[in-house]
């Protein structure tokens, strides 16, 4: 079960997914920097005793593999080039 944090945290990641995917069309430009801001600062919520896969991967800013792991979804994951899945 994911906690008030994680949700929050999962749904900045698919906006910033969302925007993204838009960025070939869309006039303006969205700002994404405010998404980066939300996001890090909903990583800094998270209690200590938070999955560390979890944690590295959105210390290391794999946005991807976060939202993959929060949807339940980790096994998905590919592992990166510092040999964390």
């Amino acid at each position: 079960m994911m906690t008030e944090i994680e949700q929050s945290l999962l749904n900045a990641l698919l906006a910033l997914e969302r925007a993204v995917a838009e960025m070939a069309t869309a006039h303006p430009k969205p700002n994404l920097l405010p998404l980066f801001e939300q996001i890090d600062d909903l990583t800094g919520r998270l209690p200590s005793q938070t999955e560390p896969a979890l944690l590295h991967y959105l210390h290391k800013r794999s946005y991807e593999k976060a939202r993959l792991y929060l949807q339940g979804r980790d096994a998905e994951n590919q592992a990166g080039k510092c040999r964390h899945v």
